[in-house]
């Protein structure tokens, strides 16, 4: 899915007031919509979960909180979206830190616009796959949350490929039932075939065949 430019959230969190005035002229010229703060703190009393494609460009040395102790309290949160610290030349190796704990990347001060826009929309485009990732999963695991716990049992099978007789005897049901319960999970699940069905419980859960 490709999102329109203003569907996309830009946040910017920096103490320099200038720096945020011309970082949103800079990112309204692309056309994203952008939030701005002042502090970490501010951003925390403010953002809401992202439900959007969204990146943070986040200043890595701040007064209070910094960028960093930002970066941990969103990861122990479990907010999911890209982070690009904005650092001095003097901050490279706290940068380095904040890739090792999962920052998506880091600009150095004074950047080039269109350095600076680039990065901002490989951000945004990871966290559209993302988004798009979340949403599939979701949908798969409604469909096999529609199966009862039989069909759940049958369906695990069916997906790692064992043929009716196997099944039946892993079960202790009868081919004909395991032919039912096929049947029912195929309809339930609007697929037609074994693989199909694996596809969809590993997306619902990348071990749910392990």
């Amino acid at each position: 899915m490709t999102y329109p430019p203003e569907d996309c959230l830009v946040h910017v969190v920096d103490d320099d007031a200038g720096l945020r005035r011309s970082l949103r002229f800079l990112l309204d010229s692309v056309g994203w919509s952008v939030k701005l703060y002042a502090s970490a703190e501010e951003f925390l009393d403010l953002a809401a979960p992202p439900t959007q494609p969204s990146c943070l460009l986040l200043d890595i040395r701040m007064p209070a909180m910094s960028g960093l102790e930002l970066q941990q309290v969103l990861r122990e949160r479990g907010v999911q979206m890209p982070i690009l610290f904005m650092t001095g030349h003097a901050d490279v190796s706290m940068a380095v830190q904040a890739m090792k704990s999962g920052a998506s990347d880091f600009i150095e001060k004074p950047f080039k616009d269109q350095m600076l826009l680039d990065t901002v929309a490989a951000a945004i485009r990871r966290s559209a796959e993302a988004l798009e990732e979340a949403q599939r999963r979701d949908a798969a695991l409604a469909v096999l949350a529609a199966l009862s716990p039989r069909e759940k049992e049958a369906a695990r099978l069916i997906a790692r490929g064992q043929p009716n007789k196997l099944i039946a005897a892993s079960l202790g049901i009868s081919e004909k039932t395991v032919h039912i319960h096929r049947q029912h999970i195929m309809e339930k699940a609007a697929i037609s075939s074994a693989a199909e069905l694996a596809r969809l419980m590993l997306r619902a859960d990348p071990a749910a065949l392990d």
